[in-house]
């Protein structure tokens, strides 16, 4: 089914700009939550049990917004795409190392992956400054949410 059954206020071009945005943000928060459950699963060192725990909790909150993204586009008609080959080719989410790290290489890819996701929700809440303000609203949420954890993991580094 190619038209949407589901009908928006949204006119086609705000609607257009909005499901790339939240596209864009899904498949971020799906790989993100990805990346964190593998270095939950290989993380090693001294500090490793606070490091595993911290890990789950930033999966959680991935998760949370991965949803919650999802069920937005759904809401204004847009289908959205979080099949594991979508999320490969379009993650702006760094890579994240394979095999045991340590947890301050841990803490520093996670430290890189937050900033690089955050940085793009930022310049995804201004694309909708003029599209949709209750996606920018949502925007807004997910992005005050991972500037805490990105704290909170720059905290470990310093």
């Amino acid at each position: 089914m190619s038209k949407s059954p589901i009908t928006s206020s949204l006119s086609d071009a705000d609607k257009a700009s909005v499901a790339t945005v939240l596209q864009s943000t899904l498949v971020d928060l799906i790989d993100l939550s990805l990346a964190a459950k593998q270095a939950h699963w290989n993380v090693v060192g001294k500090n490793f049990r606070s490091v595993h725990l911290q890990l789950d909790e930033l999966v959680t909150t991935a998760r949370t917004y991965t949803d919650e993204v999802a069920e937005r586009a759904s809401a204004l008609g847009i289908s959205p795409n979080g099949k594991a080959k979508t999320v490969a080719e379009s993650s702006g989410v760094p890579e994240f190392p394979d095999n045991w790290l340590q947890e301050e290489d841990v803490v520093s890819a996670v430290v890189s992956a937050l900033a690089k996701l955050i940085e793009r929700l930022r310049a995804r809440i201004d694309e909708t400054d003029k599209s949709d303000l209750v996606t920018q609203d949502l925007l807004i949420e997910i992005t005050k949410q991972l500037e805490q954890a990105h704290w909170m993991w720059q905290a470990q580094q310093a």
